[in-house]
């Protein structure tokens, strides 16, 4: 039992950036059908956020807090979506100052939680569950692969930063052995600096995740199985769970049934279509908009492009591109349902950077991935889909790099009309991430049970003051 004899409680604590919070409210969603007490902490202008969880889980607690305010951080933005990828250390500095109102929360709380879940971009979260005697589990909102990658670099960090951005870097512990540019290696490397006591704190924060109590992370056995047995070996114990896809076990979502893109490609063949989109952080320069348009002009292939625009050129269709393609193609502006558009029977390819959640759509979708990874882990993500797995191939690389159009052309057209054998891996993999969540022998099922299984024993051996986390 608790401490109060009431139902193990736990402290869910996401990271504000969409792609992190999403896969683990989906996560929360799913401990709370399981009868685990949880109480989610949030920042004001993050609460709607939780909208659909809380309305599919009304005895879901929250816990919210003023954002705190940091000099790089303009006043009312508490998401790194208002920022973009630079923003991200500034607001984990930020939520740092979050530490002395928790402990003060959780020492005033008659059923207090019994461990913490906090994503893995909190990693100074590990400290703050130290203080309380409770265990604190890392959750990865992306894979396995990349955060073995993370964990070996920040351990190493001196060796990676003393590398030309052009050098390969061997990863010799990892399985496979891999190697990177120095370039291609996730961008958090890049901003660190010995003397500076913002890096040492992300560093710190990061290598913490593996001395965590337990690590989540939103993957599978089919895609990652080598990586999580790598993050068994590491920590030195099987408190590692690879639960996803998220997304196909989250709350229930809206639809709308006024969907112009599910009416368009209804009207396309079975498996003619490609999709092309660089999620919602990224727009393309002037130069590489016109290159990415002439390319699928060339490609005569069907298409359907979503667009972000922003100023000076960045991510503007060029002039009379639309009319050139007419009904061949259709260009969207602004955001498009992408979960639904690549599970459409047209769609069987996805011009994408490689972030995770699309990598994760795509698998579930069952369609082939034409790869341009630009940054953070994308190259590293790239690499998982097109080495290890072969679902994907790549058409670009880089964040500032043009293709050149007949190319590109070409190699939209080759894969559309051919790569046969990495569609049907794409078909196999989907069937194996749809069966891991399936109840009673998927192996995300096994690994969310186990979790909960985890989580309730806490409720017989309460850590006590002085315990660690590993025991």
């Amino acid at each position: 039992m608790s401490r109060s004899g009431e139902r193990v409680h736990v402290l869910v604590f996401p990271y504000p950036a969409q792609g992190h919070t999403l896969p683990l409210l989906d996560l929360t969603h799913q401990l709370s059908l399981r009868n685990i007490t949880i109480t989610v902490l949030t920042t004001p202008k993050n609460k709607p956020t939780l909208s659909p969880l809380l309305n599919a889980n009304p005895t879901i607690q929250t816990l919210v807090f003023p954002f705190p305010s940091h000099p790089s951080i303009p006043p009312g933005v508490e998401n790194v979506r208002e920022l973009g990828n630079n923003g991200n250390l500034p607001v984990m500095l930020a939520l740092a100052n979050l530490f002395d109102p928790i402990v003060h929360w959780f020492q005033s709380h008659h059923n207090p939680p019994v461990a913490i879940i906090s994503d893995f971009f909190l990693g100074w979260t590990l400290s703050l569950a130290n203080q309380l005697h409770i265990p604190r589990i890392n959750f990865c909102s992306s894979g396995a692969f990349l955060c073995s990658v993370l964990d070996y670099g920040w351990n190493h960090v001196h060796i990676i930063k003393s590398f030309d951005d052009d050098a390969v870097i061997e990863l010799p512990d990892l399985p496979r052995s891999p190697a990177f540019k120095g370039e291609h290696l996730p961008s958090v490397f890049k901003f660190y600096k010995e003397s500076d006591p913002d890096s040492q704190f992300l560093k710190d924060g990061m290598i913490n995740n593996s001395l965590s109590w337990g690590c989540v992370f939103n993957s599978f056995e089919a895609v990652e199985a080598e990586y999580l047995d790598y993050f068994k070996t590491k920590m030195g114990h099987n408190r590692v769970y690879g639960v996803g896809p998220l997304s196909l076990m989250g709350p229930p979502e809206s639809t709308s049934s006024n969907d112009y893109t599910s009416e368009w490609l209804d009207k396309c063949p079975d498996g003619s279509v490609l999709y092309v989109c660089f999620g919602s952080q990224k727009l393309l320069n002037r130069e590489q908009m016109e290159a990415l348009a002439l390319g699928l002009e060339k490609s005569q292939v069907r298409f359907l492009w979503v667009v972000k625009t922003g100023s000076d050129g960045y991510g503007s269709v060029p002039e009379g591109f639309e009319e050139r393609v007419g009904e061949r193609g259709l260009v969207v502006k602004g955001w498009a349902p992408q979960v639904s558009i690549l599970n459409h029977k047209a769609v069987c390819g996805f011009v994408s950077h490689c972030g995770w959640n699309s990598v994760l759509e795509a698998i579930v979708g069952g369609v082939m991935v034409l790869g341009w990874p630009m940054e953070a882990d994308q190259f590293v993500n790239a690499r998982l889909l097109v080495e290890d797995l072969g679902v994907a191939v790549r058409v670009c690389e880089g964040a500032d790099l043009v293709p050149d159009s007949d190319e590109l052309g070409k190699v939209i057209a080759e894969s559309l009309n051919g790569c046969v054998e990495t569609k049907v891996k794409a078909k196999e993999l989907r069937d194996k991430a749809l069966a891991g969540v399936r109840s009673g022998g998927g192996s995300s099922i096994a690994d969310l049970d186990r979790l909960v299984q985890d989580l309730n024993n806490l409720q017989l051996k309460t850590l006590l003051p002085g315990a660690t986390e590993k025991e």
